[in-house]
C-alpha cells in the first residue's frame, strides 16, 4: 500500500487533485491510501505521526508555505518523494534545493500528472532493492534508499544509514563497490568512501556535507569527476516540469 498526502488551501484544487488520485489509483489498480490537509500545520502534524511515500504540495500558501514546509520535512524525512505545485515558476530553481522530485504549474491535469506518478512509483519499487551484509549476528538487510554512505576504516566497513544507525563489519570496500557504483545514486569520492548523491546536502573543495550533517572528504583526483556527477544527478535525472 502506497502512501500520498497532498496539501494545498484551495479546497477545489485540492479536491481535484484527490479525485485525479482516485482515478489513477482505479486504472493502474496500484493500491494506494491518500490524505488530504488544507494546511501545512496539519500536514507536518501528520508527517511527525505516519510516513507517507509522496507528498503533492502546494508551494503558495498563507502562512507557512510549501517550500518552507519542505525544507522542515527534510529535517527528519530524507525519503518521500514531494511534487510542487504552484501557479508560478520562480520556485523552480529552489525546489532543487529540498531535492522535489517534480514541479508541476496549476491546473494540474491527467495528462502532466500520471506520467510523473507512472515513473514515481516505479522509483519507488525499485528503490526497495537492497544491499545484503553478513555480520556476525547473521544477514543484514540495507535498503539502497536507506544507505546515506559506506565508509571503511581499519579493515572495517560502516553502513552510515539515513535514520542515524550504523552497521559495522569486517571488509574492504571493494567488496560492495560494483554493486554501488552500478547504481546512479552512488559514487565513490575518496578511497575510503561512497556516498549516496541523493543525500548531498551540501558539496564544496573541503569535502560533502550529508543530510544527516555527517562530513565526508573528497580525493582531490576525484573532486571534478565527483562535482561533475552530482550535477548530472541532481539537475538531468530529476529536472522538474516547467
Amino acid at each position: 500500500m502506497f502512501r500520498i498526502a497532498i496539501c494545498d488551501d484551495d479546497i477545489g484544487d485540492l479536491t481535484r487533485i484527490e479525485n485525479l488520485t482516485d482515478k489513477y489509483q482505479k486504472e493502474k489498480k496500484i493500491p494506494l491510501n491518500c490524505e488530504v490537509f488544507l494546511n501545512v500545520i496539519e500536514l507536518l502534524e501528520s508527517l511527525h505521526r505516519r510516513t507517507y511515500d509522496i507528498l503533492i504540495l502546494d508551494i503558495l500558501m498563507p502562512g507557512i508555505n510549501g517550500m518552507q514546509a519542505a525544507h522542515e520535512i527534510r529535517e527528519f524525512d530524507n525519503n518521500i518523494k514531494i511534487i510542487f505545485l504552484t501557479s508560478s515558476p520562480e520556485y523552480a530553481v529552489e525546489s532543487y534545493t529540498v531535492y522535489a522530485y517534480h514541479y508541476l504549474l496549476k491546473p494540474i491535469t491527467e495528462e502532466r500528472l500520471f506520467p510523473i506518478l507512472d515513473k514515481l512509483f516505479l522509483e519507488i519499487q525499485k528503490e526497495e532493492e537492497a544491499l545484503y551484509i553478513k555480520s556476525c549476528s547473521g544477514i543484514k538487510r540495507i535498503p539502497f534508499n536507506k544507505l546515506e554512505l559506506l565508509e571503511v576504516m581499519n579493515k572495517k566497513l560502516f553502513f552510515h544509514l539515513t535514520d542515524g544507525s550504523v552497521k559495522e563489519i569486517y571488509g574492504s570496500l571493494s567488496e560492495f563497490e560494483t554493486q554501488l557504483l552500478s547504481r546512479k545514486e552512488f559514487i565513490k569520492v575518496h578511497r575510503s568512501y561512497i556516498v549516496n548523491m541523493r543525500y548531498i546536502q551540501e558539496l564544496s573543495s573541503k569535502g560533502i556535507t550529508t543530510c544527516s550533517k555527517r562530513r565526508v572528504p573528497i580525493s582531490r583526483l576525484l573532486s571534478e569527476k565527483v562535482k561533475q556527477a552530482y550535477i548530472d544527478y541532481m539537475f538531468l535525472e530529476k529536472e522538474p516540469e516547467r
